[in-house]
């Protein structure tokens, strides 16, 4: 029997894929079969099918997150018929992943579905749900509470700021929401930020001593010279959570943030967490982290047809949201 997957190539001067039927035979190691019900799109998959290089191998079947039910299983914590997630590790980079109807992954990187949600929302948060979740409970677990100010979430239009944005408020926080989409600022209001600010307002060209502390904490999904200018104006003992780098990868500052204020710059890490971590986020995601957007008219839901277009719009910042995949 043979299964519908987005398949990527990489060869010496380019790039290319298209959708085919595989047999089994196709996929690699592992100890668990999955029926892939929805996957998701994520920047890092947009980044993998375009540029290629976070694609370590080809052929290819691109897709880091996937949720679905067991159909085989070689490890007896796992029975057919039940429901899972799988993210990140090398799933869609260097093993094949969640852009196919079905799909063999090492049972050491799934999870059961926590109670709580379907297997659509789960996709929905994906590893971008992963990542906000982490990244709040970092800023928790360094003394982050809703009555020390407001928490500052640069691109929050995307995946990981809209989520993040979206948790934030449920839990009482203040919440500043940054954006460079002017269009954007009554969806960022809708979801329950209590300010929108212009993506200017929040960088820095060169580093320079602190300046006005404004935020009590920050989740950071860009970088650059946003997180520049975060790292300048956090209140004294604040932290910003960083997991991303849409906005560059250098970053410029001084000592002067973490020796006179004793802010904390914490790397966020959704990719080889340990299982607990990524389990105890998991079931917060279920529970109290549970966002209340999954009907919002952000959630989009595309075929493997309709994939190419998702990551052009998304590489070039006209995305909103999310994005699932439906096998």
């Amino acid at each position: 029997m043979s299964y519908k997957a987005f398949v990527l190539y990489k060869e010496e001067n380019s790039l290319h894929h298209k959708i085919e039927n595989l047999e089994e035979a196709y996929w690699q190691d592992g100890d668990i079969w999955i029926d892939v019900a929805y996957s998701s799109v994520n920047y890092k998959d947009a980044y993998v099918v375009k540029d290629g290089s976070l694609a370590e191998k080809s052929p290819l079947i691109p897709g880091i997150d996937l949720a679905g039910t067991v159909r085989e299983s070689n490890n007896p914590s796992f029975q057919k018929g039940q429901a899972v997630i799988a993210t990140s590790y090398r799933i869609g980079t260097g093993h094949h992943g969640g852009y196919a109807q079905v799909a063999r992954i090492p049972s050491e990187w799934v999870i059961p579905l926590p109670d709580g949600l379907t297997l659509k929302e789960a996709m929905i948060l994906g590893t971008a749900g992963l990542t906000a979740a982490l990244s709040i409970q970092k800023l928790e677990n360094n003394g982050l509470t809703p009555d020390q100010g407001p928490v500052v979430v640069p691109g929050a239009t995307g995946g990981v700021g809209s989520l993040a944005v979206n948790m934030l408020s449920n839990l009482g926080y203040e919440v500043i929401a940054g954006t460079g989409k002017d269009d954007k600022k009554q969806y960022l209001l809708q979801i329950g930020a209590s300010e929108v600010v212009n993506r200017q307002d929040l960088q820095e060209e060169a580093p320079s001593s602190p300046q006005k502390a404004k935020w009590a904490g920050a989740v950071d999904p860009v970088g650059g010279n946003t997180l520049s200018y975060i790292l300048n104006t956090l209140k004294r003992g604040g932290s910003v959570a960083t997991s991303g780098f849409t906005a560059g990868t250098n970053v410029q500052t001084t000592v002067f943030p973490f020796i006179s204020r004793g802010v904390n710059w914490l790397g966020i890490d959704s990719v080889t967490c340990s299982m607990k971590e990524r389990t105890d986020a998991w079931h917060r995601l279920a529970t109290d982290l549970k966002p209340t957007i999954f009907q919002n008219e952000s959630i989009q839901e595309v075929t493997l047809e309709e994939l190419d277009h998702v990551f052009e719009a998304m590489l070039a910042g006209k995305t909103t949201g999310r994005t699932i995949v439906a096998l």
